[in-house]
């Protein structure tokens, strides 16, 4: 069953964040991640809502999990907690 990792983000050094989105598609494709979304334009039609989405399809949780845990995104993980804020699930698909 396919999961999906959903990040609401909201950019605060944009320089240094180019720098992790930069890395994060090869990163997601090792494990056989597919960026469905990735930031552009969007209108918010009910509540609140930060300046970036996410939304990465996975094979499995397991596998968004594996890529999650990663050493290679672990090492770039920092940079984004760095220069945004951010919550980040991973939901599985129906």
């Amino acid at each position: 069953m396919s999961a999906y990792m959903i990040a609401r983000i909201d950019v605060t050094d944009p320089e240094e964040y180019a720098i992790y989105a930069g890395q994060t598609v090869a990163l997601a494709e090792r494990f056989g991640g597919r960026f469905l979304v990735k930031g552009g334009p969007q209108e918010v039609i009910e509540g609140e809502a930060p300046s970036r989405h996410v939304i990465v399809e996975f094979p499995s949780r397991a596998a968004a999990e594996r890529w999650f845990n990663s050493p290679e995104y672990q090492r770039v993980l920092p940079i984004a907690l760095r220069a945004s804020t951010r919550d980040v699930v991973i939901v599985e698909g129906v």
